[in-house]
């Protein structure tokens, strides 16, 4: 397994109190990060810049799709061939990245999701009415997109080319777009998807930007926009130069 051609984009907002653990965790297993500073009015930039990350600034908040949009598009114009996406509260061990890189290695697929409710991941408690929304959820790209995910809320993911060049170029900024949205796109597109186990620790600072009614709300709109037809749009795998 190789590590010099995969940059870990980790989107922060207001992350202070963790970012700095996380980017020095990452560094620790050789890994090369970049943090977004999605807008934060706390000293998320300078605590990951001080940790050793390469730090871009949003002037505004975006929302992590559009944090992630702009961390892959660094990506692709340093030509790093894949991204790993990493929350900046600490929920996501760097140690875990290796199974996503493996995994992505053995399979060759585009979109590698780490996920928390196969066989081989540790328990991990959710709630029965949001256990019944990532069924929902389960079952539109199934239905939708011909492949199983059994989390497509999960934000622990590898994405590697030509996938990552078209997330460069066309990525939604709200809500589940960067999850639940991104994996029935390219579900459609006939990218190679697949999920591994893995383990999420609790946050390790801050709150969760999404409070549960905006987090309904969102998770409606998810699902009318992308059952009719609304969600963004990328080019089918089929459609790519072959290399």
């Amino acid at each position: 397994m190789t590590t010099h051609d995969t940059l870990v984009v980790v989107p922060a907002y207001n992350e202070a109190g963790a970012v700095g653990d996380v980017v020095r965790d990452l560094l620790a297993v050789g890994l090369d990060c970049v943090v977004i500073d999605d807008g934060s009015s706390d000293a998320t930039a300078a605590v990951a810049r001080a940790a050793g990350a390469k730090v871009l600034q949003l002037p505004v908040n975006l929302g992590v799709g559009g944090a992630l949009r702009c961390g892959f598009r660094f990506a692709v114009d340093r030509g790093y061939r894949r991204v790993v996406q990493c929350d900046a509260d600490g929920q996501h061990p760097p140690t875990e990245i290796r199974r996503l890189l493996e995994v992505q290695d053995s399979s060759g697929a585009h979109l590698v999701i780490g996920s928390r409710f196969v066989e081989g991941a540790h328990e991990y408690e959710v709630g029965r009415a949001r256990r019944l929304i990532m069924r929902v959820l389960s079952g539109i790209v199934r239905r939708s997109g011909g492949v199983r995910i059994n989390d497509t809320t999960s934000g622990f993911r590898c994405i590697a080319q030509p996938l990552l060049g078209e997330f460069a170029a066309s990525y939604p900024v709200h809500f589940l777009g960067d999850t639940f949205e991104a994996a029935l796109v390219a579900a459609r597109g006939g990218y190679r998807i697949v999920e591994t186990p893995i383990h999420i620790r609790p946050r390790q600072a801050g709150e969760a930007s999404a409070k549960p009614l905006a987090a309904i709300r969102f998770i409606l709109r998810a699902v009318i926009a992308t059952t009719a037809g609304l969600d963004f749009r990328i080019r089918p795998l089929s459609e790519l130069p072959q290399p």
